[in-house]
């Protein structure tokens, strides 16, 4: 091995890491201008060291938190997840908490049992009119069965989205840590353009589109009553500010990604710049941990959330081609559709936005790596950026639910094939069903017609025979 690489050496640190995270790294050497060789000492590798002396500081840059602090507040008030923020004078390096018997948490509690009262009275309709079916149409049934999978989130929430309070914690705290530790190692912090308004926007549009799309439903089904549509808004309103949050955060993971790029562009045009290299790698690692990690904190309440849709666009799209098959386009199959278009927006956008995140970070990222003239930096810049490649190799930015799916196009996609398979399966029954009917109906005709003929020879007979 050259002896310019010898520096190198394998270092382990959990200095600025959530816990549960480590951290590998090389340390290096690179030739000053007198042609000795210099070691890159640990905070100059890993920047400034965070303390908790810092909690005022990292208030002051945390402009992710600012610019979308609405949302956070809408999520305690609606009881979706209670987590809270320490006082600005708080000596800790741990701005976000969750705790189950906080006021937030506490309040969330006593939001849900008031839902619970209504949810439970509408569920019970639904569920008594589901039982007594047993005497109507096939198609009925499945369209009180769309109705009760849309309150199943409400009473999942506190064991896909409280449960997990504490991993929301943690992926709060990293985005605050993560724009500290990217304003002292950059010298220029992450501006979000255009974050707060969207933020607020988001808010309001999301209860404004369940207002919209449960009234829809009042006005286009025929049994579907005004006091019902209480047990709904909160649940379409939730749903559509997870899905607001997930737009939120895929954005700000591009936009910090950018930023990131240009710097490390700015840095590679000044000279020996190995050193800072090294240091937008590890910003460039955090950046992926933290994608990583918000797939781990909502990966009960996004994947409940896709077998929802996966569930209700199945049922509702079934439901409507089969009415539109036996009585044609009515009122009743329009407020399936606009079911079926809203679960498949919800769907689009989650997948489409965790595709262009995964994006930006990684292939982007690389790209710009293997676009570097290496032949115009020295070998130790050289070494930084092979190393850089490698980091992004073995920490791909992607959207996984802990284990259960990766969140991009792909499960999109999916998502349409097979629910085109049991689709098809589901017309192929309704079609069974209507030969079945058609049979029984030609049966009754050549019944009726036999035995009207009958009756009428017999007649003939009679009348002969008085004759």
């Amino acid at each position: 091995m050259n002896k310019e690489f010898q520096g190198f050496r394998v270092y382990n640190s959990n200095d600025n890491d959530e816990p549960g995270i480590k951290k590998r790294d090389m340390h290096d050497k690179s030739d000053d201008k007198d042609g000795g060789i210099r070691d890159y000492d640990a905070k100059e590798l890993y920047g400034p060291k965070i303390t908790e002396k810092d909690g005022a500081l990292l208030d002051a840059h945390d402009s992710f938190y600012i610019t979308t602090k609405s949302l956070l507040v809408l999520f305690q008030i609606m009881g979706v997840m209670p987590i809270m923020r320490v006082p600005k004078d708080a000596q800790t390096t741990k701005r976000t908490t969750y705790n189950w018997i906080s006021k937030a948490t506490l309040w969330a509690y006593m939001v849900w049992g008031l839902e619970s009262i209504i949810v439970v009275k509408v569920g019970k309709e639904r569920l008594a009119n589901f039982q007594s079916s047993s005497n109507k149409r096939f198609d009925e049934v499945i369209y009180n069965i769309i109705f009760l999978s849309i309150l199943i989130p409400h009473f999942l929430l506190p064991i896909a989205s409280w449960r997990h309070g504490p991993q929301v914690a943690i992926f709060k705290n990293m985005w605050t840590h993560y724009q500290l530790k990217y304003l002292k190692i950059t010298g220029t912090p992450i501006v979000f353009p255009n974050l707060y308004s969207l933020t607020w926007g988001l808010c309001i549009f999301s209860w404004g589109l369940s207002f919209a799309v449960i009234l829809s439903q009042h006005y286009l089904q025929e049994d579907f009553e005004l006091w019902h549509s209480f047990a709904y808004y909160h649940i379409i309103a939730m749903l559509d500010g997870f899905c607001s949050l997930w737009y939120i955060n895929c954005n700000a993971f591009g936009t910090a990604s950018r930023g990131l790029a240009m710097n490390l562009h700015k840095a590679l045009e000044a000279e020996h710049p190995a050193l800072k290299v090294a240091q937008y790698r590890h910003l460039w690692v955090d950046l992926s941990h933290m994608m990583q990690q918000l797939g781990r904190a909502y990966s009960n309440m996004y994947g409940i959330y896709c077998m929802v849709i996966f569930f209700t666009t199945t049922i509702s799209l079934y439901g409507a081609l089969s009415e539109i098959l036996e009585h044609g386009l009515s009122y009743k199959e329009m407020g399936l559709f606009v079911i079926v278009g809203y679960c498949m927006t919800l769907l689009f956008i989650i997948c489409n936005e965790a595709y262009h995140a995964s994006r930006k970070v990684g292939l982007e990222f690389q790209v710009r790596l293997l676009n570097v003239n290496l032949g115009a930096v020295d070998r130790s810049t050289q070494r930084e950026v092979e190393m850089f490649l490698v980091a992004i190799a073995k920490n791909p930015p992607i959207m996984n639910l802990d284990g259960f799916t990766n969140i991009n196009r792909e499960l999109f996609t999916a998502n349409i094939s097979f629910m085109s398979t049991y689709l098809i399966v589901l017309m192929q029954f309704k079609l069974t069903l209507l030969r079945q009917s058609a049979r029984k109906t030609l049966r009754s005709i050549v019944r009726a017609v036999f035995n009207t003929s009958t009756t009428m020879m017999d007649d003939d007979f009679t009348e002969d025979d008085e004759e």
